[in-house]
């Protein structure tokens, strides 16, 4: 078991490291990966409450589900960022104006995919088919980081953007002079 664990801890690691690379290359940005992945301790905050208030633990399963949640909680970060920097690059040069035209415009999808993803994990929450004490945990764990980082990436995401923004490269305005 605990070989298990250190393994997939490792495999978490490294995911966000391979996210953190991927998604600076597509954003062609060092700042903007950082503000996506402020969403991730988020998610696993609500993971683990969720199993302590339930009264699971953290197991291999559990760690999987961790591992989902963690792509979950990306991609709601994604679509916030992704859609401000399309604003900023349709002329709108105000950062604060742009996450206020961008954010209320991807709020629908981000929440509409998140409660989603809750109630598809509630089957693996509530049956009581053989072997589920496996599933239950995993299903915890991606219900409750979801909701949770969810909550946390509709304010922390815009606010960290806003804030970073100011570390942004500005090679193609002095290039292009």
């Amino acid at each position: 078991m605990s070989q298990s664990f250190n393994s997939l801890g490792m495999a978490l690691l490294m995911g966000i490291i391979v996210a953190y690379m991927i998604l600076a290359g597509q954003f062609n940005s060092f700042v903007h990966p950082i503000s996506i992945l402020a969403a991730l301790p988020f998610s696993l905050t609500g993971a683990l409450l969720i199993l302590w208030a339930s009264g699971q633990s953290l197991n291999l399963f559990s760690f999987i589900g961790l591992i989902v949640l963690m792509g979950i909680a990306k991609k709601n970060s994604i679509l916030l960022v992704e859609f401000t920097n399309h604003v900023r690059h349709e002329g709108e040069t105000n950062i604060r104006e742009a996450l206020l035209k961008a954010c209320p415009i991807r709020l629908r999808p981000i929440i509409m995919t998140s409660v989603a993803t809750v109630a598809a994990a509630i089957p693996l929450i509530v049956g009581n088919s053989m072997g589920q004490e496996t599933r239950t945990p995993m299903g915890l764990t991606i219900a409750g980081g979801t909701i949770v980082s969810t909550v946390f990436t509709l304010f922390v995401v815009p606010s960290l953007y806003r804030v970073l923004s100011v570390f942004e490269s500005h090679r193609k305005s002095t290039l292009a002079k």
